[in-house]
């Protein structure tokens, strides 16, 4: 059995995380998996204009495999799983994480990744690192501050409380929060109303803002003026469709 399969709808690419018997927990061989449809999509950009990460059973993720650490079991390379996440936020399309039950630590990790989130009102997310005596090495100190701001992030790091979906959303950690039943529906449904505009311009819209966010204010305008890339191919069917309505 797929530990991470891939469905296509519309345009759509969807990847559930498939352990639901171990919450999904992030064995190697998961992100080995993971990598592979990633690495996929990458190269799909006329045929996939969005992506949804979610995950089978009750819970998005429970984190790292605490057991398979124990095992042995090693990734191909030494950051492989770093390398995925930075691999899911450098793909030209949008992502959206849509996270029910566990999203601890590692999968909170992978949730940050993504564009966006959406969570449930069963969601439960929190780094516990410091549980384990760990530190993070996937990217918890980059993009959590980056996501919800540096005081909030180091006192959720510190504290390694539990945040529920809804505080997910009032935190800027989440987009909203759904109740449960209406959770993948609600990911699919923000994933259409972005097909509705030029996936030209969504991958532009991505490129640009992630390219400036490593860059001062005036940096940024710059390199948005010399690295826009302008015109899109569907633009002059769109504009005409617009004269016909």
């Amino acid at each position: 059995m797929a530990q991470v399969e891939r469905k296509d709808q519309d345009g759509i690419a969807i990847l559930s995380l498939n352990r639901p018997d171990a919450l999904n927990a992030l064995s190697p061989s998961l992100f080995v998996e993971l990598r592979e449809h990633i690495d996929a999509i990458a190269e799909q950009t006329e045929t996939v204009g969005c992506v949804i990460l979610r995950g089978e059973g009750r819970s998005f993720s429970a984190g790292n495999d605490l057991k398979a650490i124990q095992s042995g079991e090693v990734a191909p390379s030494r950051h492989f799983q770093a390398e995925t996440l930075d691999a899911i936020e450098r793909l030209p399309q949008p992502v959206i994480a849509a996270v029910q039950g566990h999203c601890y630590t590692g999968s909170l990790e992978l949730a940050i990744a993504c564009d966006l989130m959406i969570t449930s009102e069963s969601a439960k997310l929190c780094d516990t690192h410091g549980k384990w005596a760990m530190s993070p090495t996937w990217g918890m100190s980059q993009r959590l501050p980056r996501r919800i701001g540096l005081l909030a992030a180091k006192e959720m790091m510190f504290s390694g409380r539990v945040v529920s979906g809804a505080e997910a959303v009032a935190l800027g950690l989440a987009n909203k929060c759904v109740p449960d039943a209406d959770l993948d529906a609600t990911a699919v449904e923000m994933a259409q109303s972005f097909l509705q505009n030029s996936w030209f311009t969504l991958r532009a819209d991505k490129m640009l803002i992630n390219a400036g966010l490593d860059r001062t204010l005036d940096d940024g305008l710059m390199y948005e003026r010399e690295n826009s890339p302008g015109r899109g191919p569907d633009m002059e069917e769109r504009l005409a469709a617009f004269s016909k309505s």
